[in-house]
């Protein structure tokens, strides 16, 4: 009976285990961070910018939409880090997963910085 107590205990804790990491607080899109700088660059008299998107989340995350309103600039933009999919929305990276430390990097130049607030992400943790 002694040796099945064992058997029982390790079944316990391996399921015990198994449910601590379902509490373990799950990525969100809050876990993307976007932070702009200016280059010191100037575009047509405009000053240009640096935005840097980047996932603090262990799980990567994909189809992460940013609100840009057209995504105003008088340079041209790298459609591969950042492109607008309607009049309010912007797709970054192409829909790609961003994992950590992986973080997608656009320039644009306008006359005052643009907001890009985080709409979704799909969210991919094993």
């Amino acid at each position: 009976m002694r040796g099945s107590s064992k058997i029982q205990d390790q079944i316990l804790s391996e399921h015990l285990s198994e449910f601590n990491l379902g509490l373990a607080e799950p990525c969100s899109s809050s876990d993307i961070a976007v932070r702009q700088t200016r280059t010191g660059g100037t575009v047509e008299g405009k000053p240009e910018y640096e935005v840097l998107v980047t996932n603090t989340c262990e799980c990567s995350q994909s189809r992460v939409l940013l609100r840009c309103y057209g995504l105003s600039s008088v340079e041209p933009v790298n459609r591969r880090a950042i492109r607008p999919v309607d009049e309010e929305r912007c797709i970054v990276g192409g829909g790609r997963p961003i994992t950590r430390g992986a973080p997608i990097r656009f320039k644009y130049a306008w006359m005052t910085p643009q907001d890009f607030p985080v709409i979704s992400t799909q969210i991919h943790c094993q």
